[in-house]
């Protein structure tokens, strides 16, 4: 396959990283490093190094993805600063500024933070993004196509709506398992056989996902188009519904979520 993204140096192969790393791949990826210090296998093309010091001496990435924990980023944003002259640093760690970054990335990196989320791994992620002081539209081109390989992206201009972001669609996809999670345990509850109640709770809040991806409609109006007047759908979503239940549960969990995404920004 003929390379139409250029080298990567992605540093961190968990869950989120190798995810992107298998997108990039599916692309068209040239010869790229990864670091993780418990060296994961990797596809042909890309060489895994336990640490920054094994990346080999002549490798020249067109970009920086920082996917580590946000939590390390003290100590490990520096051992990459000799890349910002030429590589655009694209950051996915949850809640870390631009502003934090740049002291530890050094005056002269082009950053670019992004929030992606699980769904990458299937590529159906959405990504919210925000190009830092300095990044080319070339840098940003780029940027867009490493994350385009893993679903949906959207660009802001105030970096602040990303603790938001992170909270409704980072976080987002967590939220919805717990559903799937609680609509199976209901199900059993009320005697349904444990596999069956699986089955119903993972492919109600699947197929679900699916029609309000496929509908012009809003989801208000999909929601009204289940419940029937007197029905026991609406029986059920006037327990929902009520003022401190779902309504005032949701508005908290993400008032939550976001206070944390701020807290995190270094």
């Amino acid at each position: 396959m003929t390379a139409t993204i250029p080298p990567v140096l992605l540093v961190g192969l968990g869950k989120m990283g190798g995810a992107m790393l298998s997108g990039w791949i599916e692309r068209g990826l040239a010869p790229s490093v990864a670091v993780d210090p418990t060296r994961p296998a990797a596809p042909s093309g890309v060489y895994v190094a336990p640490t920054e010091a094994d990346i080999p001496s002549d490798f020249a990435p067109a970009a920086v993805v920082l996917a580590v924990k946000p939590q390390n980023a003290a100590e490990t944003l520096p051992l990459y600063a000799r890349f910002a002259p030429d590589a655009v640093m694209l950051s996915i760690m949850a809640g870390r500024s631009i502003a934090g970054m740049q002291p530890l990335l050094g005056p002269e990196a082009a950053i670019v933070r992004a929030m992606p989320n699980t769904p990458a791994a299937v590529r159906q992620g959405i990504t919210v993004a925000c190009a830092g002081p300095g990044v080319t539209p070339a840098q940003r081109a780029l940027c867009d196509t490493l994350l385009t390989a893993i679903g949906s992206v959207a660009w802001v201009e105030e970096e602040g709506l990303l603790d938001p972001v992170t909270a409704i669609s980072g976080g987002g996809p967590a939220y919805v398992f717990l559903l799937a999670e609680l609509l199976e345990q209901a199900a059993v509850a009320q005697g349904i056989p444990p596999r069956l109640a699986r089955l119903l709770a993972r492919q109600t809040v699947s197929g679900s996902g699916a029609l309000l991806a496929a509908s012009e409609e809003d989801s208000a109006q999909l929601r009204r188009n289940v419940t029937s007047p007197n029905g026991t759908t609406e029986r059920a979503l006037a327990v929902m519904m009520a003022p401190a239940a779902w309504p005032e549960t949701i508005s908290r969990a993400i008032d939550a979520a976001t206070a944390r995404s701020r807290e995190l920004a270094g």
